[in-house]
């Protein structure tokens, strides 16, 4: 007789735990037993305090240290569940960035230890604010150098996805009393989320940056400078200068676009590129133009140096480098070796699922009548350019139909035959984990793919490989 008692008394506390549980969720009373269990957990563990002020009492400068940790703790989640937190606007007009308010707490946790932040807000200007680290000590040795770390890292790239990009042209070598840079604010729109790339491709190339970006130690262990180096290769018009446009917003990187018509010769071409700073994409456009017309006295070897000597070497580390050309064919064999460029993307012409791409992008349309004519139309060979097509489609956006319509005819006409052998505009990806690269052609069939692949393995052995033949872009 007990035993059923003792389950059927198990059974209410049981449900009155649920029910006050019930009772207690989204309200303040949750929140205030929580506070105070904090408070009663504290009071057994002995905290040390670090504290960094505003202002150096040795320089009466700056304190750099404070500015990095109050970006760090405004970039925390959990300041958005403090008791009060300040709205302010950012740099740009329609930002709203949380700020600490003056004597307010703030909990972090790194590696399973908890840390308590304070705000301690002073009226004096001369001695500053103070942000106070209370850190148990017996987690003090533990993870105080990692958690400093930690907040470097975080600050930097907080300061970096803050800071205003630039974009820096090149000026002719008679010019240079400033330095051979000049720079305006780089406020291009295209984004990854614009551009019209197929997904899966789209998905590769952010994954392959956000691997670059993470991968400092693991280059500097393999003895290789950290730097990553693409080749877009299409027709105009396909979207390669939107591309590096969408590189650099996704990276937070400045761009030095190099025009080599105003380099003199190979040492110029040296000092730019000693001139140019670390978290940057640099970008040649129109490399085959250059090396086939020689409009300057540039040379194939100041170019190969350019891309991987030893100045390269020291000076090229956190770059992007991009170069485009309008034919790969044009571009000597040495350019395209593995470890001068480590990734090659396709830019084709526009095929149907580019320009279902587009018509989603630009009409707002994901099915219409007139697709399957449009799809007869691209198998019969016939094609235009992303840019074409999306400014047809623009001067046209107020009526989709019309729209369309005056895209089937430019393509009965203008576009007639520029599609012909273009097989293969899907994208193919060979990936490796290692920083190097070397290209695989775009091929036909599934055991085609398997013989190249087999012959690189053979060839190159341990060498790394990576290649993007990608769907279309929207210009170029």
């Amino acid at each position: 007789m007990v035993i059923p008692y003792l389950l059927l008394l198990l059974v209410v506390v049981v449900c009155a735990f649920v029910v006050v549980r019930m009772l207690l969720y989204r309200t303040g009373l949750v929140y205030i037993v929580n506070k105070w269990w904090g408070a009663m957990e504290d009071c057994f563990h002995v905290f040390q305090s670090f504290k960094v002020p505003e202002i150096n009492e040795d320089t009466m400068q700056e304190n750099q240290l404070y500015r990095k940790v109050s970006d760090y703790l405004n970039s925390l989640t959990a300041i958005e569940d403090s008791d009060f937190t300040n709205l302010i606007t950012g740099k740009k007009s329609n930002e709203i960035v949380l700020k600490l308010d003056p004597n307010q707490k703030i909990e972090d946790h790194f590696l399973g230890a908890k840390l308590v932040w304070v705000n301690e807000g002073k009226g004096d200007k001369i001695d500053g604010r103070n942000l106070v680290l209370k850190i148990r000590k017996a987690d003090k040795r533990r993870i105080l150098r990692p958690y400093l770390q930690h907040i470097h890292t975080v600050a930097d790239e907080v300061e970096q996805r803050r800071r205003d990009l630039k974009l820096y042209m090149n000026i002719s070598s008679g010019h240079h009393q400033n330095g051979r840079w000049r720079s305006i604010p780089f406020s291009h729109p295209s984004t990854f989320e614009t551009i019209a790339m197929e997904a899966d491709l789209k998905a590769k190339v952010k994954s392959d940056l956000e691997s670059f970006l993470k991968a400092k130690q693991y280059y500097h262990r393999l003895g290789r400078v950290w730097k990553r180096s693409y080749l877009l290769y299409g027709p105009s018009g396909t979207g390669k200068t939107s591309f590096v446009a969408a590189m650099a917003n996704f990276l937070g990187y400045d761009v030095y676009d190099l025009d080599l018509s105003k380099v003199s010769d190979d040492s110029d071409l040296k000092i730019l590129l000693l001139q140019t700073t670390a978290k940057s994409v640099i970008v040649i456009e129109d490399l085959d133009r250059f090396l086939i017309g020689k409009p300057t006295d540039v040379t194939l070897p100041g170019v190969l140096s350019f891309m991987d000597g030893l100045l390269s070497s020291c000076v090229a580390e956190e770059r992007i480098m991009v170069f485009t050309t309008n034919g790969k064919e044009n571009l000597d064999q040495a350019i395209l070796r593995p470890g001068r460029v480590d990734v090659h993307i396709h830019f084709p012409l526009c095929d149907f699922t580019a320009f279902k791409n587009l018509a989603n992008s630009y009409l707002g349309l994901k099915e219409h009548k007139l697709f399957p004519q449009v799809e007869e139309i691209f198998q019969n060979g016939s094609s235009l350019s992303p840019a074409e097509i999306g400014e047809l489609m623009i001067a046209n956006r107020n009526s989709p139909s019309r729209a369309i319509k005056t895209v089937i005819t430019a393509l009965q006409t203008d576009g007639d035959g520029r599609g012909n052998g273009k097989i293969g505009r899907r994208s193919y990806v060979e990936e490796s984990g290692q920083p190097g690269g070397v290209f695989c052609e775009g091929v036909h069939s599934v055991k085609d793919i398997r013989k190249l692949y087999g012959f690189l393995r053979m060839k190159s052995g341990a060498r790394s490989s990576q290649s993007f033949d990608s769907g279309s872009q929207k210009d170029g």
